[in-house]
């Protein structure tokens, strides 16, 4: 059970695949093209600026699979630390890059997209460290808040960047190699995490970082010279730092709802205030030039259900990710290589079928992604049994359940990164992919809410509060299947 948030041929991850029936740049229709086409024709400038997003992509999904594997060493290194506020290591990462994405990618247009996407990168590597050297948990989890709001940057800008300079035919192809990344870097997640983890410690999975950024960096170097500005204004700042504490909020009422007590005063101010800011950031943007939240995209009604479905999905599926390395340490007391190599299980079967469901006919898209969540909902199901118990049983439990599970994350994924590129035209994908991850790291910020709440709720029976979680994200799961289900209206793509 990786972290496929961001990723897969598809995650984090950590963003939507590219679409083999996306709509061609000059024509509206057609094939786009696929990863391994050769890219000989492009610029040398666009060759570059591929090579260096992809890997800033890879890089920030990496970080979103070896954290979860990272998690149970974290939790034994601050003993005095409540688990459920040690969710915000994950969480906290989450609720930055969904507040901040949109926005980010508004700044970019503004200030220059190379100047933007290298002081991202920079201070994604020293925010890395900053998680690395932590002396405590509160210091862990700032600059993990830090670390998400860097990464916020680093998509937009990158995705702007590598459009600006590819010509309109290879467009597709680019978009195509830069997914696989993602992909790549949730597949090899689990190997290289546990080896860190293992090997140096839960610490390393962080310091890695900086050296990888350090080589993005000079590989970039030429990228924000020649920068065209598009000087629009500011971002909805305000919008902005509504959705953010929006977001914080409604993840803290559940997260500390149960320790709270559910009818305590910080509970429903959290609950109601964080719905409330939400509130006032969705109805600022539909009339905001530079909105926080591009509400304007869903105009297009399928891409509006695409991204309600991310939204339910994450829910469930950050949930999942985070809970199999807890089940495997604190349940199967695998060791750290252990839990990796299990956890691979998943990883490659999300990749299979994220190959399978992109080459699929357009036709059998929103059945695959329906598919996709039935099985998601059976792994889940058959998790929350007591066939799941303290005993090991890697070929009875984990492999049929990380196949299903693993399986269902791709075939969904793929779906809902292609019917999101049908929605809207070539000009808006990079936006697209923008919203479409918000919605899912939204999503994940209340799954692992969730997580902890069922844990706070059973401190003392962890096999009842596994099986309770697992219950719920096959309901939630179930949700998804419906709402992927429901047809999309015809209508024309938005301009």
């Amino acid at each position: 059970m990786t972290d496929l948030t961001h990723h897969q041929p598809t995650p984090a991850d950590p963003s939507p695949p590219a679409d083999n029936h996306q709509p061609d740049a000059e024509t509206g229709s057609g094939a786009i093209g696929s990863a391994t086409e050769s890219t000989a024709t492009s610029s040398p400038a666009a060759r570059r600026a591929l090579l260096v997003a992809s890997g800033a992509a890879f890089m920030s999904f990496l970080d979103l699979s070896v954290v979860n594997i990272a998690f149970p060493a974290i939790t034994r290194d601050y003993p005095g630390t409540a688990p459920t506020t040690l969710t915000w290591v994950v969480s906290g990462y989450a609720v930055a890059f969904a507040a901040l994405l949109t926005p980010a990618g508004q700044l970019a247009d503004a200030l220059g997209r190379g100047r933007v996407f290298l002081t991202a990168l920079a201070g994604f590597a020293l925010t890395s460290l900053l998680c690395a050297l932590a002396p405590g948990a509160d210091w862990l989890i700032a600059g993990r808040f830090l670390q998400g709001g860097t990464a916020a940057f680093l998509i937009p800008a990158g995705l702007g960047l590598v459009l600006s300079v590819t010509p309109p035919a290879r467009i597709g192809v680019a978009m195509a190699a830069w997914t696989a990344a993602g992909g790549f870097a949730a597949t090899v997640g689990p190997a290289v995490g546990g080896a860190l983890v293992d090997w140096f410690g839960w610490r390393s999975v962080f310091i890695i970082n900086v050296p990888i950024a350090a080589l993005l960096l000079v590989a970039g170097l030429r990228l924000a010279r020649g920068d065209q500005r598009q000087p629009h204004g500011l971002p909805d700042l305000f919008g902005t730092a509504a959705t953010g504490l929006g977001i914080g909020a409604v993840v803290a009422a559940v997260t500390q709802g149960q320790q709270w007590g559910w009818g305590d005063w910080r509970t429903l101010a959290c609950g109601l205030g964080g719905l409330a800011l939400l509130a006032s950031a969705l109805w600022r943007s539909r009339s905001h030039p530079r909105p926080a939240i591009a509400v304007g995209l869903w105009r297009s009604h399928s891409y509006a259900l695409v991204n309600a479905v991310a939204f339910v999905f994450g829910v469930t599926m950050f949930a999942w990710l985070l809970a199999g390395p807890l089940w495997l340490d604190a349940v199967w007391h695998y060791s750290v290589l252990e839990s990796a190599g299990a956890m691979t299980v998943g990883a490659v079967a999300s990749m299979v079928t994220a190959v399978l469901a992109g080459r699929a006919p357009v036709s059998w898209q929103r059945w695959l992604g329906v598919l996709g969540a039935l099985m998601f909902a059976a792994s889940t199901l058959y998790m929350s049994t007591d066939i799941w118990d303290a005993t090991p049983a890697l070929w009875k439990a984990w492999i049929p359940a990380g196949i299903l599970g693993g399986g269902g994350i791709g075939l969904l994924i793929t779906v809902l990164g292609t019917t999101a590129a049908r929605s809207l035209p070539p000009q808006r994908f990079a936006a697209g992919v923008g919203m479409n991850l918000t919605a899912r790291q939204s999503g994940g910020a209340l799954g692992v809410a969730v997580l902890a709440a069922v844990f706070a709720a059973h401190p003392a029976q962890p096999l009842t509060a596994f099986h309770t979680l697992f219950a719920i994200c096959a309901g939630i799961a179930v949700l998804a299947a419906v709402l992927t289900a429901l047809p999309a209206r015809t209508q024309e793509p938005i301009a």
